[in-house]
């Protein structure tokens, strides 16, 4: 209970996981990885044939003949395949843990993998943006240098820059990013309205 309401916790679920997970796709074939270099694929359908009928198995190998550490197993029946996945993924295989799912199509591969990626870049940027402070009524002296060891009280800074026209004098505001959204919102509310110079009043936006 929190403030009369009570909480409910659990793990975040990408919205695109959470749509996976609404419509569960039907699949024969399977991408093992993790593979031992030792492994051959009959003891890989062996392990499998456990499961089900095992239709083909193979095991990816480079130019000179040696297993590249990943391969394929094709059920005959989705079911049989998706106890395979259940029952073996993560376990242990020789001497490394298998990593087992649905062998995914490379256009799938490609929309998932630019999904991913979308998803961390905006996460950076959102961070990104909350470490950053916009600061204003800076007095002419001041330069990048003092600017950041003036902000240093409150954390690690990684940029400061003092904004200045074409000629070199300053604008009278910048930009200081911290290391952390939280060492940023420490120094928001530390020196916003602080009196510095004796004359000028900070004022700084996130």
């Amino acid at each position: 209970m929190l403030d009369g309401k009570k909480l409910y916790v659990s793990k975040f679920v990408k919205k695109s996981e959470r749509k996976a997970g609404c419509e569960e796709p039907i699949f024969t074939n399977l991408y093992v990885k993790n593979l031992g270099k030792d492994l051959t694929e009959d003891l890989l359908r062996d392990k499998f044939s456990e499961f089900g009928k095992v239709c083909n198995v193979v095991i990816m190998k480079n130019a000179e003949g040696k297993s590249r550490g990943f391969g394929f197993v094709n059920f005959e029946s989705a079911e049989d395949a998706k106890k395979a996945v259940e029952a073996l993924n993560g376990a242990l295989l020789g001497s490394k843990n298998l990593f087992v799912g649905r062998a995914q199509k490379k256009a799938e591969r490609e929309v998932l993998l630019k999904r991913e990626y979308k998803d961390t870049l905006s996460c950076n940027f959102d961070e990104l943006k909350a470490s950053n402070l916009y600061v204003k009524n800076l007095d002419l002296s001041i330069d990048d240098s003092k600017l950041q060891e003036y902000f240093s009280a409150c954390g690690r800074v990684t940029s400061a820059k003092v904004m200045r026209y074409d000629n070199g004098r300053s604008k009278g505001f910048g930009f200081v990013c911290f290391a952390t959204p939280e060492e940023a919102k420490k120094a928001l509310y530390t020196l916003n309205g602080k009196l510095i110079f004796l004359h000028l009043y900070l004022v700084v936006y996130i």
